[in-house]
């Protein structure tokens, strides 16, 4: 007689990767338990996409009218109220259903709030109960890593999420990390007055995108006044009365700056901490080992999202949540197929990149042919006066297909969904150059790359 399970599948956490997988094989009619040691929904709904977008957006607006005088707009008299942009923030948490099971619920899971733990291949320990499932989707996502900064037990600072709590922006900011939480975070506190230091220990500012990128974003954050230190390894932290002291290298000199917070956006570790050794669940510091199907080691447990390392974003949480959870039902035979997915930073202007940089490209020895169209070559530039910025594309040598794209303008996720179609259908330059683009828009920047290539 086979082993009757308690579910047909355990998931463990309840963020866009596990949330996403347990919907779908519930849907299925699976019997299905969703664990969660923290809140609802995971970070995206609680502590990065939709709280952060909503601040970003009404830092962005400000930042619009503060440079309307140009177009005859005054801006006067012209301030911010931060509680009230503190409360749009949680509207707009509200509205999305953050820290909320009752989606879940709706689609009869059965919801547990608490940490879960395997204690063997079949069982799961949460909270007092002992759980067993026929397959397990870890989804547990990532946390802080650890910098290997030198932190005196009375000095306080800042993680990403503590800046959704605040009471008000502080006067001077020091951020530990230039990616592109540090990025959004620097020009965000800046819009609204603070004087903010960034620094990163590699040479320029958002070190994951291509040179260009950096060099843009150093001009905008110049003239935002945030000051940039890159090739600057942070060392320690210090109490300085009632403010905080940086101590970095820079240069080979040791140097150090007074202001009133401190930002660690130093990047993120997968929250492998659940157990797997007793599951037999192989991983690394990189992350749980999956194959394409986002199957462990173990045949029956699968893993999603952050956890299993790479790029993190929403895009690619679902589609690991949706490879997994259709094999899980055995009804698809889909691999993970990350081409498409558009790494987006929330800055203005906004950078988006999809598909290999030229960086990725030179690693692999690939022989490309590249094109760089700036903003003034399209005639919204020249409308709006918005001239920071660019389109990158980057194709085969032999074929003109398209490899990859980096966007820099307003919109530029919004641009970049075009030619994440493109990648996703193998489309070469000349395909795309075909198609008809607005003229009196930002993805006119593509029909002036494809035609130049």
């Amino acid at each position: 007689m086979s082993k009757r399970f308690d579910y047909d599948l355990a998931v463990i956490g309840s963020g866009d990767a596990g949330g996403k997988a347990a919907l779908i094989a519930a849907e299925s009619g699976r019997r299905v338990v969703l664990i969660e040691a923290n809140k609802w929904g995971g970070s995206s709904l609680n502590s990065s996409n939709v709280p952060f977008g909503a601040l970003f957006h009404a830092s962005q607006i400000y930042k619009k009218a503060l440079d309307g005088g140009k177009f005859g707009i005054s801006s006067n008299g012209l301030r911010y109220n931060y509680p009230t942009v503190n409360n749009w923030k949680n509207v707009a948490m509200r509205r999305a259903k953050a820290n909320s099971k009752a989606i879940f619920e709706a689609s009869n899971i059965t919801c547990i709030k608490g940490k879960a733990r395997f204690i063997s291949k079949k069982e799961l320990a949460v909270n007092d109960e002992i759980i067993q499932a026929k397959n397990y989707l870890i989804a547990t996502g990532a946390s802080v890593l650890d910098t290997g900064i030198k932190i005196p037990e009375n000095v306080d600072y800042w993680l990403p999420e503590d800046v959704l709590n605040i009471i008000r922006p502080p006067k001077s900011l020091f951020i530990i990390g230039a990616g592109s939480t540090g990025c959004e975070l620097a020009q965000y506190f800046a819009t609204l007055g603070t004087e903010v230091i960034i620094a990163d220990i590699a040479g320029r500012l958002l070190p994951r995108e291509d040179e260009e990128v950096g060099q843009v974003m150093d001009y905008v954050f110049n003239k935002d006044k945030v000051k940039v230190l890159t090739q600057s390894r942070v060392i320690a932290l210090e109490k300085d009365g009632q403010a905080k002291r940086v101590i970095f290298l820079r240069g080979g000199q040791e140097k150090s700056v007074r202001v009133d917070e401190i930002l660690m956006c130093t990047g993120s570790a997968p929250n492998v901490d659940i157990g797997l050794e007793n599951a037999g669940v192989k991983f690394n510091r990189s992350g749980i080992n999956v194959d394409i199907t986002m199957r462990t080691s173990q045949k029956h447990i699968y893993a999603a999202g952050d956890v299993v390392g790479g790029h993190s974003s929403t895009e690619k949480a679902e589609i690991d949540a949706r490879v997994a959870a259709m094999h899980i039902i055995g009804r698809s035979k889909a691999i993970a197929d990350y081409r498409g997915v558009i790494r987006v930073t929330d800055t203005f202007p906004e950078v988006a990149q999809v598909g290999e940089t030229e960086d990725d490209c030179l690693r692999s020895d690939k022989k490309i042919t590249k094109v760089v169209v700036p903003l003034d070559g399209v005639m919204k530039a020249n409308i709006s006066d918005t001239h920071n910025g660019f389109i990158k594309l980057i194709v085969a040598k032999k074929t003109n297909r398209l490899l990859g794209a980096t966007v820099v303008a307003p919109n530029a996720g919004i641009v970049a969904q075009e030619l994440a179609f493109a990648l996703c259908y193998d489309l070469t330059a000349d395909n795309i150059a075909l198609v008809p683009h607005l003229a009196n828009d930002w993805n006119a920047l593509i029909r002036e790359a494809c035609e130049r290539l």
